[in-house]
């Protein structure tokens, strides 16, 4: 039986909205889907997923139309199903390791994912309390799966979110016509329901600091508090009006609706936008331009359409809607005009040795060309915001960091250099930066603390 593919929103009529792109397996779709597993003994999928759901086992209660008993699988190991199975990376992850996509294509896990956290809800579990109380910065992927495991270990958590809306990147960083918000909403909802209390507008290290946490009670703190300090390009014209980072730009339209002209800060809308990168976060910002209202859109790579680290149903989506890809362009300069972009000089580049990433590098020709645009988002990246550390310095807690500010922590525990105190996400990166393994992370940390809680009498 082939893979089955959800139906999608017509590529025209979705320019000019954010619904979601995808819809749902339907029941036969879903059923058929799941038929397709070969329930491997050994199953090479469950290992490619960072939080090792049992993937097989929850797929085959599809099969028989058990969804509630999939879900219970599911949630056993991952509160996110309605989110991972929307967002995650699939193809490099679980669907990367199965047998089917050796000769044909693999299982189609991240839909039957999603059709099953959609269609079912997080049971009540009984929870004894353990009398111990934890505190989780941010509410984010990492943070949301550690919160509940610590509650459902029967620990008083509180989530500090620096934001007005939970979810972090979830919420400010991925347009809803990937991830609607009535999902995500739903997953923070049941966290809600286990006893999770969550504290917004509040900003570890300026609102409270991790010594007041600590003197408040708390007998561990998990830090996920994402990585918000874009990465710039340094060149020539980038302190220009027009000239947005990527972080910023996604923030003010998803969580600030700022496309909205009669809201407290719009967004000025230019005729033709320049992203800047090749990864999720380029595409997002891509789509969202076109979305929003600009006529071209353009996404300029250092490296041809092979080394795009974006998935590839971002891609497919972006080039359907209209996105202008240019490869092999550098960026070089902004042009300025009056204090306004005017446009962006890039140097044409070609392919030379492999990097220290194993990926070929881009390497200049002496070419360059001119693009017309009025609007330049950079999408390369972000660092982490030094704030946290900065203030536990003032109270005389150093932590290690590595030489780009990350916290260095012990990659099993996720504990960091002051005891206690643990880190994982963007904050403290393992591999590739994604919700999945922002995940895996925080049940590292969940684990650990748990474990260290236990002992203490």
């Amino acid at each position: 039986m082939e893979r089955q593919h959800p139906a999608e929103q017509d590529k025209i009529k979705r320019r000019s909205n954010f619904e979601s792109v995808e819809e749902n397996f339907t029941a036969e779709q879903a059923t058929n889907e799941a038929s397709r597993c070969l329930n491997c003994k050994n199953p090479g999928c469950v290992k490619g997923c960072p939080v090792n759901i049992q993937i097989p086992d929850f797929i085959q209660q599809v099969k028989k139309g058990n969804l509630e008993k999939a879900g219970e699988i599911i949630r056993q190991t991952s509160m996110l199903p309605s989110v991972c199975g929307r967002v995650c990376p699939q193809e490099r992850q679980c669907e990367g390791k199965c047998v089917l996509g050796i000769k044909g294509e693999a299982v189609a896990i991240g839909a039957l994912e999603r059709y099953v956290g959609d269609n079912t809800n997080a049971k009540n579990i009984e929870i004894k309390p353990s009398g111990k109380k934890v505190a989780v910065v941010g509410s984010g992927c990492a943070g949301i799966t550690a919160a509940s495991d610590l509650r459902k270990a029967g620990h008083e958590v509180v989530v500090f979110e620096a934001l007005h809306k939970l979810g972090g990147v979830l919420r400010y960083g991925i347009p809803p016509f990937r991830l609607p918000r009535t999902v995500l909403d739903k997953e923070i909802n049941n966290l809600k329901a286990m006893g999770v209390e969550f504290k917004k507008n509040v900003i570890v290290g300026k609102s409270i600091t991790l010594k007041q946490l600590k003197d408040d009670g708390f007998d561990a703190i998990f830090i996920c508090s994402g990585a918000g300090l874009p990465k710039m390009m340094k060149i020539p014209g980038e302190n220009l009006n027009g000239v947005f980072s990527a972080n910023e730009f996604l923030t003010r339209v998803n969580l600030m609706q700022a496309n909205d002209e009669t809201t407290a800060t719009p967004l000025k809308v230019g005729k033709k936008a320049a992203v800047i990168g090749g990864g999720n976060v380029a595409m997002d910002a891509a789509r969202t331009s076109v979305r929003v209202g600009f006529k071209e859109v353009y996404i300029a790579y250092r490296r041809t359409e092979k080394e795009l680290p974006a998935r590839l149903e971002e891609i497919r989506h972006a080039k359907e809607e209209g996105v202008i890809f240019k490869f092999l362009h550098a960026p070089v300069e902004i042009l300025n005009n009056e204090g306004y972009v005017a446009g962006m000089k890039f140097e044409i580049c070609e392919l030379g040795e492999p990097d220290e990433t194993g990926r070929c590098k881009p390497v200049g020709t002496g070419k360059y060309v001119t693009l017309d645009v009025d609007t330049v988002i950079v999408a390369l990246g972000t660092g982490p915001n030094p704030i946290i550390q900065s203030s536990a310095h003032n109270d005389g807690i150093d932590f290690v960091t590595d030489k780009r500010g990350y916290f260095t922590v012990d990659e099993e525990t996720r504990e960091t250099s002051v005891p206690k105190i643990y880190a994982g996400g963007d904050v403290a990166p393992v591999g590739t930066s994604n919700a999945i393994n922002a995940m895996g992370a925080g049940k590292k940390a969940a684990k650990a603390i748990n474990e260290y809680l236990a002992e203490q009498v």
